[in-house]
């Protein structure tokens, strides 16, 4: 495993396609090659075809990128090794047009291996929130095209979050009991996702498909909350009281990534708003970590569906 902390480091692991395609390889086969067909152990490298590999018992052809987000790529693997790794460790991300300019590669290309890396962050067995979660919504203005970006006059899209609350000294989630505070915590994991509107129908799906039931949920008391009677609910009222004054870290949560779709990408489309979503929420709970998350990012890569530029679009 390399876990290189700059980028002349990945260019020093993986200086060729043989060192990345050996990686894959790795990933892919951790005790040694399977056919995905009939599961024979034997198989032979074929040279007609870049990395690619024939099963002695039938004959199957496989590429070791074959089922992951660099199927039928025509980018050299060094290309989604660096861009991985940028992605992953930069502090606020990188833009399509920032790949453009580090990589060399055309607009259109770079904006399609952004989003395909996006789709890799996405872990389809990742764990549920849980013990102790402040749940709030947020607006959040996005660029219709691209003209002059003003936040100020832009659309709004509705976002939901949860955020997990640890107790500093125990280091994990501590629930107390309905109305007392909840100090020297810090936050945990989190989730973001885009509702279409603030309904008890919106809120619980969003609720149920990111926290594990039983979770004590702190909310700011909105009417569609109540009816998720599988969770220990613990309302927080708002009042004329600022709403990070009561639920800190979501509001926190929301607050830099306000800041960093502004910062980074001049505004967020809808179209695509749940994929920079899932992007931020990556980067956030590999926040202490960040120099790991590109063999995070490649891992969950070489566990995907393949991802076609229709598919994306």
């Amino acid at each position: 495993m390399v876990r290189a902390r700059s980028l002349s480091e990945v260019q020093a692991g993986f200086p060729d396609e043989a060192s990345c395609a050996a990686f894959l390889f790795e990933r892919r086969w951790p005790e040694g090659f399977v056919c995905p067909v009939c599961g024979g152990g034997r198989a032979a490298l074929l040279r007609s075809r870049a990395y690619t590999y024939e099963c002695l018992a039938c004959g199957r052809q496989t590429s070791i990128t074959a089922g992951t987000v660099m199927h039928r790529s025509k980018l050299p693997l060094t290309v989604w090794f660096w861009a991985a790794h940028l992605m992953a460790t930069h502090s606020n991300g990188m833009s399509a047009l920032q790949f453009e300019a580090q990589l060399g590669i055309t607009y259109k290309t770079a904006w399609l291996l952004t989003q395909k890396l996006r789709l890799s962050m996405v872990d389809p067995e990742r764990e549920p929130l849980e013990g102790v979660v402040e749940v709030d919504q947020a607006e959040i203005p996005f660029r219709a095209d691209n003209t002059f970006f003003d936040p100020v006059k832009s659309g709004k899209i509705l976002i939901a979050g949860a955020v997990e609350v640890i107790d500093r000294g125990a280091n994990q989630a501590k629930p107390r009991r309905k109305g007392a505070r909840y100090l020297d915590t810090r936050s945990g994991r989190i989730r973001l996702a885009a509702i279409p509107d603030n309904s008890a129908a919106s809120l619980e799906a969003f609720v149920r498909a990111n926290v594990k039931p039983g979770t004590t949920l702190l909310t700011d008391g909105h009417q569609s909350y109540p009816g998720l009677t599988d969770y220990r609910h613990d309302p927080r009222t708002v009042g004329k009281m600022a709403g990070h004054v009561v639920l800190p870290w979501i509001h926190r949560v929301f607050s830099l990534m306000k800041r960093w779709g502004l910062g980074t990408y001049h505004g967020l489309r809808r179209k695509h708003i749940d994929s920079y979503l899932n992007e931020f929420v990556f980067r956030y709970n590999r926040r202490f970590y960040r120099h790991v998350s590109f063999e995070t990012v490649l891992g969950l890569a070489s566990h995907h569906h393949p991802t076609d530029r229709k598919s994306v679009v």
